[in-house]
């Protein structure tokens, strides 16, 4: 259960950051930009990519990757980082349509046969124990969680992202791409609320993500995955936050010798978002001027 401390510091730090928005949204849109490839890299390492963040962001320059790389990978890479860009442009409203665009556009050359549709037929999916629902029924399936998430007001709106994105998963309505297509489709509700895009990091995904869609699957609860979504959004607001309103952000060790605390008892606080910290490059950051 998310405490309602929590809540009124995600409304707090969210209402800071819509202020800072206006004033400077140019800004916003070159730290997400900047992000472009950490974004792209975390999302496909969670699907078990083997690319490092040096060999996306070389990639996506138009480079060869150093080490000799999987060509698939270099596709998943290209085609995931459009999808972004376009999500990024923002504009189009949150529909089935949407959906099968984006996916057209991942799977594009890599699975040209089931790129950009439905799950239909006898393409049913397993992963590990879990079943995606009966083809015949994606389509209903899909539209039923569209409608529940635009229209429950029982939940929150970050609530409603948390289990659209549970729900969407346990379907799988695709044959490949679900994972990557599902995480899209969580930044661009954030974006249609007013808030930043959050990067599901692939590092913990055994101990914070995985665990939350299991939660959903045995127990019809998506409180796990709101309390983690909670956490990256309250991350990605303190990122935007400290780099438009600090002249410099250093590394969460450094703070916390100044501080007097262990790293570890620093990158506790920074994991429950107690304390602003954020990530670059997998590394805990903070604004030097926190006190």
């Amino acid at each position: 259960m998310i405490n309602r401390a929590t809540w009124e510091r995600l409304d707090a730090t969210a209402e800071e950051y819509r202020l800072l928005a206006a004033r400077h949204p140019q800004a916003l849109v070159e730290i997400t930009l900047a992000e472009l490839a950490e974004s792209v890299q975390q999302s496909n390492a969670i699907e078990n990519s083997t690319l490092t963040l040096d060999d996306t962001e070389r990639i996506l320059a138009g480079l060869t990757p150093v080490a000799r790389r999987d060509l698939r990978e270099v596709y998943e890479t290209r085609n995931l980082a459009a999808v972004t860009e376009d999500l990024l442009r923002g504009g189009e409203p949150f529909t089935r349509a949407l959906m099968l665009r984006w996916h057209g556009m991942l799977l594009a050359g890599i699975r040209d046969d089931v790129a950009g549709r439905f799950r239909r037929d006898d393409e049913w999916v397993r992963v590990g124990g879990h079943l995606g629902a009966n083809p015949a029924f994606v389509p209903q399936l899909v539209d039923d969680a569209v409608t529940r998430y635009e229209t429950d007001e029982s939940m929150s709106p970050l609530e409603r992202i948390a289990w659209f994105h549970c729900e969407f998963e346990i379907i799988h309505p695709f044959v490949d791409g679900n994972g990557r297509i599902g995480r899209v489709l969580i930044n661009k509700q954030l974006q249609d609320i007013g808030l930043p895009p959050v990067i599901v990091r692939a590092r913990n995904r055994h101990l914070d993500y995985y665990p939350q869609l299991e939660e959903y699957s045995r127990k019809d609860s998506s409180e796990g995955m709101t309390r983690l979504l909670v956490l990256l959004v309250l991350e990605s607001l303190h990122k935007r936050i400290a780099l438009i309103s600090s002249p410099r952000f250093i590394p969460l060790a450094d703070w916390a010798r100044a501080a007097g605390i262990t790293g570890a008892s620093a990158t506790n606080k920074a994991r429950r978002q107690t304390i602003p910290a954020f990530r670059v490059r997998d590394r805990w950051m903070i604004a030097e001027d926190f006190a």
